[in-house]
């Protein structure tokens, strides 16, 4: 098990990771924060907003289960947002520079970084 400092070290070491923050999406705040290259804090809110909108729009739509990730892709940029199963209400975030980063291999980690993730 992982505490949130280490888990979010974990997720920087990632190759192409630029930023990473564990948040809390009922209330938009980051519960912790690590990396640059995005205001962390502004994205934690932002996010936070994208999460409760698709959850809300599954509900409606009558789809069962849970969201895996989002990914968000930009120009030279992936977000990646991953809801965590064990600590309802939190997710995981992850800024990646496109050019260096491995989806792939990043969305894995991420997985297990959010299996090992203790609050």
């Amino acid at each position: 098990m992982a505490n949130i400092d280490t888990s979010l070290k974990e997720l920087l070491g990632i190759d192409g990771a630029m930023g990473c923050c564990i948040v809390d999406y009922t209330s938009g705040m980051s519960l912790g924060s690590s990396g640059a290259g995005v205001d962390l804090e502004l994205a934690a809110a932002g996010n936070s907003q994208v999460v409760k909108a698709k959850m809300e729009t599954m509900k409606s739509l009558g789809i069962k289960g849970g969201i895996d990730d989002i990914l968000i892709t930009l120009d030279s940029q992936l977000h990646v947002i991953r809801p965590t199963s064990k600590h309802e209400g939190l997710f995981i975030y992850l800024v990646l520079d496109k050019a260096k980063a491995n989806l792939a291999l990043a969305r894995r980690k991420v997985m297990s970084v959010e299996g090992n993730l203790t609050v």
